[in-house]
């Protein structure tokens, strides 16, 4: 149990039997009645955002999630196995909860997979990757006004939208947020 007053960013509640992260939050007095305490959750199965408002010093339900650092090693007809590092314990993470995350994910990379009571959440990947481009058709000069980018396909199968000067077989950086491209390696 936890007071609102000391929620903090990416903190987990369990509210009404559901997992919802905390994305945002601001205390509020208004200028009559009580302070109240606003906050923007995440529900951390289905992705689903929604605004929610509680009183101060409302108690809420802290969930205890376990963030560990594992290695992908490979896809089964069952979902994703990771390795945690330290143990060498291996986790087979189902497909819907790796969800877009496999779009980014390369065997032997490192992810963050969080868990709750045993149960593999969601996967944490560093905010960008780099990813080897396997197909992109060549850039015509003069095609263009202003910088065009033209579709690729990374090693993942993932297409993202790179400048006209990547060739295939180049190293590029990719977002992992939005998928966009960053940068050459």
């Amino acid at each position: 149990m936890a007071s609102t007053n000391d929620l903090k960013n990416g903190m987990v509640l369990d509210l009404d039997g559901q997992l919802w992260q905390v994305l945002w939050f601001q205390h509020h007095k208004p200028g009559k009645g009580n302070t109240v305490v606003r906050t923007k959750l995440k529900h951390v199965l289905s992705g689903k955002v929604v605004d929610r408002t509680f009183n101060s010093d409302t108690k809420v339900d802290t969930a205890n999630v376990d963030r560990r650092e594992m290695q992908y090693l490979y896809h089964d007809g069952d979902g994703y196995v990771f390795m945690d590092t330290t143990t060498y314990d291996q986790l087979t993470v189902p497909d819907d909860t790796v969800g877009d995350a496999k779009d980014y994910l390369l065997e032997n990379q490192t992810a963050t997979v969080a868990m709750h009571e045993g149960n593999p959440l969601y996967i944490d990947l560093p905010a960008s990757v780099e990813l080897e481009v396997t197909y992109t058709e060549p850039g015509l000069q003069g095609d263009r006004s202003t910088g065009g980018t033209k579709p690729a396909t990374v090693e993942t199968g993932l297409q993202v939208q790179v400048p006209l000067f990547i060739t295939t077989g180049e190293r590029v950086k990719v977002d992992t947020r939005d998928g966009s491209y960053l940068g050459r390696v």
